[in-house]
């Protein structure tokens, strides 16, 4: 066999790996909780065991979601952003879980009792909202919806940013301990900052400058 035929089943498999590679990724959580609960991990508090796992899988999938462009904006990785529509629908999956083991599972079904702890804790209206902020982007994530929208398809999508920063807020209100939620807020704010093009980042720089350049000089007369 020739050199050509190994290298072209080497770039089949990798383009394969690559396709695969967010699906990986999106499952992994799932097999964890699976295997935690056949295997009788699920800690003295079930409920809260899996509110908790599933709360925070789908923040950090979102979080993966939005690294997406950034990488390829500023490294050039082309092929994450085929990566962006899967994991975002299985981050969307684990705050539906999420939201149904609290809604389901702790208050069963209870609206008065679910009214009622809103008004007592406010993460829980910051966690719905963020919830209800996803919901038309999971719908509307197929390629029929981005032909039937067009240019309002994009604004609609946009909707992840204010989505993502209630997420953290969410998360950060009702932990005992801030830091990872503040190590995600950090991480939230530099895929944001760094989802603006590069040459208008270092022109903002050098306007910057420039006036702090023309300030000093004006003090000096």
């Amino acid at each position: 066999m020739s050199l050509r035929f190994y290298y072209q089943w080497i770039a089949t498999r990798t383009a394969y790996i690559i396709h695969l590679f967010p699906h990986m990724i999106g499952l992994l959580p799932l097999g964890f909780i699976i295997g935690d609960t056949f295997g009788g991990r699920l800690t003295v508090n079930p409920i809260q065991y899996l509110t908790q796992r599933t709360g925070w899988f789908s923040l950090s999938l979102l979080l993966m979601t939005l690294a997406c462009t950034p990488l390829n904006r500023w490294l050039g990785w082309k092929q994450v952003m085929r990566w962006r529509r899967p994991l975002g629908l299985y981050s969307f999956g684990y705050a539906s879980l999420h939201v149904a083991v609290f809604v389901g599972i702790d208050y069963g079904l209870d609206l008065s009792l679910i009214l009622q702890v809103m008004t007592e804790k406010r993460y829980i209206i910051a966690g719905l909202l963020a919830f209800m902020l996803l919901v038309p982007l999971a719908i509307t994530s197929t390629t029929g919806w981005q032909r039937r929208l067009r240019q309002s398809w994009r604004r609609l999508h946009r909707l992840v940013y204010p989505a993502a920063i209630l997420a953290v807020i969410h998360y950060l209100w009702l932990s005992k301990d801030p830091r990872p939620a503040l190590i995600a807020g950090t991480l939230l704010a530099i895929l944001l900052f760094a989802r603006i093009p590069a040459r208008q980042v270092w022109q903002r720089v050098v306007q910057w400058r420039y006036e702090r350049t023309q300030r000093q000089t004006g003090a000096r007369r």
